[in-house]
């Protein structure tokens, strides 16, 4: 662990930044789904979610940089590289068969419940030691990305 300015003592803060490193690379990883869905996307939704899941992904990159500065800030390392990405993510992998419309809305919406899900582990962990700052960061990430999601939900209902 490198020096922090951090009150919290070095074994919350080591357990905290790891919890993070590994929103890191669900987040990124779902960053870059997002793009895919973004790039791909046909049909009569296609203006919509086209700039929707853009949406998505610029707010998501926002939260990425700060989780990543989160973790640094406790003393931790950021980890980001693709590789480091794809063996780290716990996302299931973006369908490649999706084009229309409404499949790539679905998939889109899975992958953020998924990313929910582990945000609310880490939340809980922060929650465990202590660490009112990082949940507060992911309790941001929570509420604007479980609105992303409903989102998507309302579009297929």
């Amino acid at each position: 662990m490198y020096q922090s300015p951090s009150h919290l003592p070095e074994a919350t803060r080591t357990e905290i930044a790891r919890t993070l490193d590994e929103r890191l690379a669900d987040g990124l990883d779902l960053h870059s789904q997002l793009k895919v869905a973004h790039w791909n996307v046909r049909g009569p939704q296609f203006a919509a979610l086209h700039a929707l899941f853009e949406q998505f992904a610029i707010a998501l990159a926002l939260h990425n940089d700060a989780i990543a500065e989160r973790a640094v800030t406790l003393g931790g390392r950021a980890n980001g590289t693709a590789r480091q990405v794809a063996k780290g993510s716990r996302l299931p992998e973006y369908p490649t068969d999706a084009v229309r419309d409404l499949d790539h809305a679905r998939a889109v919406a899975e992958r953020i419940e998924a990313y929910l899900g582990g945000v609310r582990e880490s939340r809980s962990v922060g929650e465990k030691l202590g660490d009112t700052d990082t949940v507060d960061l992911l309790t941001g990430v929570i509420t604007e990305f479980e609105k992303n999601a409903w989102f998507l939900r309302a579009t297929l209902a």
